[in-house]
């Protein structure tokens, strides 16, 4: 047979029509290639696509085939992700507040495209972004980029930071001014995205969500390194909701039932200890940062969590209580 003018793209063809089109439950006939790479203008034999799909599988496509004789079919089984590997990847971007709707389908979008035409209908299908509770923020990818750019270099940084009043408008820190930080790292908590860096207004380390961040901008100056015993895992675990406050080492008596909870929370490396006046009962140490947001996780357990030490901490506890409950006396 003649070759015509697109053998050259031949290979390529072939291996995109793997990748896309089939799998496991749709592998294609030699019949089926053939036709598609005539309605792209490529001539085939049937003996021609047997040593092209050989040349793929000596190229490291994983190729495999199905039935025999006339009935004979091949589908891709190779591939950088499987489909329940995409989906996960896809339903935490779809559930991430941190992610505005519009980003959140754009990258739904770009991960279909890494699986092949009937795996990617099937998760566009089975992810919904349209009624998950989504940032707005649509800038926060820019400020994202200036901050990594800005660690790397290990620069200062200034930026507006703001919250919101009760009418849904924005009220920026500091009456306006930009805060200027020591950028340390960017980290994932509460299922929000979090900058840790020096504050100098608080001469500490301390943390700015992410999504309320506005035009953040590198300095000529260089950075204040992070503390020798800084320790990015142990800031973030041991802040509840990423809440400042004071850094205490608490003791704490928790019933059995919790044991899980405990160790969602802290880790499973943590010290156990032996409650000695009720079996039913441990006691832990640890270090946390004791503010309200520590005393509401305490108040969700009821009677099952106890506050033993500090007495500082035990006292502010009980006032914490006490303003609640004085709420509705």
């Amino acid at each position: 047979m003649p070759r015509s003018s697109n053998q050259k793209q031949k290979l390529l063809m072939l291996a995109d029509i793997f990748r896309t089109e089939t799998n496991e439950d749709h592998p294609i006939t030699l019949a089926r290639l053939i036709e598609i790479l005539g309605n792209n203008g490529i001539e085939a034999e049937r003996k021609s696509i047997y040593d092209d799909i050989e040349t793929l599988c000596q190229y490291g496509m994983e190729i495999e085939k199905v039935g025999a004789s006339r009935n004979t079919a091949y589908y891709y089984a190779g591939g950088t992700f499987g489909l329940h590997e995409l989906k996960l990847l896809a339903d935490a971007v779809a559930c991430s507040k941190f992610i505005t709707e519009k980003k959140s389908k754009e990258l739904v979008a770009k991960l279909s495209s890494l699986a092949n035409r009937h795996d990617a209908d099937e998760l566009k299908r089975n992810v919904i972004v349209s009624d998950r509770v989504k940032n707005a923020n649509e800038q926060i990818y820019y400020n994202i980029d200036a901050i990594q750019q800005a660690i790397r270099e290990k620069k200062k940084i200034r930026f507006l930071y703001f919250d919101f009043d009760r009418k849904k408008n924005k009220k920026y820190h500091n009456g306006g001014a930009y805060s200027e930080v020591s950028p340390y790292a960017l980290c994932w908590r509460e299922e929000n995205y979090y900058l840790v860096g020096y504050y100098g207004k608080y001469d500490d380390v301390t943390n700015f969500r992410a999504d309320k961040i506005e035009k953040v901008e590198i300095l000529d100056e260089k950075r204040l390194e992070p503390p020798k015993d800084f320790n990015l895992n142990e800031y973030t675990k041991k802040r509840f909701g990423m809440f400042s406050g004071s850094d205490l080492r608490v003791t704490l008596r928790v019933h059995n039932s919790l044991s899980g909870v405990i160790f969602d929370r802290f880790g499973k490396n943590i010290t156990v200890y032996n409650d000695e006046d009720d079996e039913n009962y441990f006691v832990i140490n640890q270090p946390v940062t004791a503010s309200p947001i520590f005393y509401g996780w305490v108040c969700q357990f009821g009677e099952k969590v106890q506050i033993l030490a500090p007495d500082s901490v035990r006292t502010d506890f009980k006032d914490f209580v006490g303003r609640i409950y004085n709420n509705y006396n």
